[in-house]
């Protein structure tokens, strides 16, 4: 029986998910050359993450463990940071072809960002597999509040008592985010398809950022100013809404390339390094965990203090950053954030 668009993902899937504090990192030397994605060493990489993740005998069978025929399932990419460090073709054509070896339709596959702007100068829709559908939830911020409705669902939001400095603190609608519709109507299942890189408020966006800031609206008022920063809860209470917990079953974090400062934008060019991993997980908070402790082991190297006591400079303008938001939602139930409990599972290929 075909499942409809919006019913929720099945039994144990969902946030935290069936691998729970369980993080598979498999590395490949040859996985990028000269600044350039290699194909053959990433598809090998994705298929045995996918095996080592679920211990399943096969690639195909992998990716049954979450999807089936009849699923509609989103792809969230990360476009901030282009041209420099956003989802790369190569990573997500191979998700594609394992959502296919599990009987999902392409037709019935569709990749997402929040805004049509960033997707299209991103890219995106220029090496999409033929078939693949995309979407956005809006155009483009809109006087910087995002608090336009034209792709979001009135009836799913997050209410908490924030606001942007340029808000209204009496108007209801500005102290909600809403879910975007793509995630309420159009899809029952979602991969998070995230990468590996510092941010100047949140302090990194992998996994937990990448859902709470691009499936709702209304996300400038976490990051209303340099002192003005609430990303520490905003992350996780967005993330711990039921429909982002059902429906995002699977997260693959693109670490090939990675940056230790200067994010979310195009200042990570300066702080770029080949991390040449791919992290595979069901439980977005411990993969958080442990790409907060690589990021700042790289800042170690570099002579940086860790991102919890660094200071503002000139590429990260906050006062101070708020990785606590990766604790905060271990408590929530959202996963594993202690690392002594993390199974992390480091694969070599050659």
């Amino acid at each position: 029986m075909l499942r409809a668009a919006g019913q929720a993902a099945s039994g144990r899937l969902g946030i935290p998910g069936p691998y729970r504090g369980r993080v598979v990192a498999v590395e490949h030397p040859a996985s990028i050359v000269s600044g350039r994605y290699q194909r053959e060493p990433v598809r090998a990489m994705m298929r045995k993450g996918m095996m080592e993740l679920t211990g399943a005998p096969g690639w195909a069978e992998a990716w049954r463990v979450f999807f089936e025929p009849g699923d509609v399932v989103g792809i969230k990419v990360n476009p901030v940071g282009q041209p420099f460090l956003i989802s790369a073709p190569e990573v997500f054509q191979e998700i594609v072809a394992g959502l296919e070896s599990a009987g999902v339709n392409r037709k019935d596959i569709v990749a997402y960002d929040r805004y049509q702007t960033e997707f299209l100068s991103g890219g995106f829709d220029k090496w999409l597999p033929e078939g693949v559908r995309w979407m956005a939830a809006t155009t483009r911020a809109v006087n910087g509040l995002q608090l336009d409705m034209e792709g979001y669902d009135r009836d799913q939001y997050m209410e908490m008592a924030l606001v942007h400095p340029k808000g209204d603190p009496g108007n209801p609608h500005h102290r909600r985010s809403y879910v975007a519709r793509f995630l309420s109507k159009e899809v029952n299942k979602v991969v998070n398809l995230g990468v590996l890189k510092h941010h100047q408020s949140a302090g990194v966006t992998i996994a937990l950022k990448n859902l709470s800031h691009g499936l709702v609206n209304n996300v400038a008022r976490s990051h209303g100013s340099r002192f003005n920063n609430s990303c520490g809860m905003f992350i996780p209470t967005v993330v711990d809404l039921a429909v982002i917990r059902r429906k995002v079953v699977l997260n693959i974090i693109d670490g090939i390339l990675g940056a230790w400062h200067g994010g979310p934008g195009r200042k990570v060019s300066k702080y770029l390094w080949e991390n040449k991993t791919l992290y595979f997980g069901t439980d977005p908070v411990a993969l958080d965990a442990i790409g907060l402790g690589i990021i700042d082991g790289k800042r170690h190297e570099a002579g940086m203090a860790p991102i919890a006591l660094a200071q503002a400079d000139q590429d990260s303008l906050y006062v101070r950053m708020q990785p606590e938001f990766i604790e905060i939602a271990g408590v929530l139930g959202l996963g594993e954030s202690d690392e002594s409990k993390i199974d992390l599972r480091p694969v070599k290929l050659t």
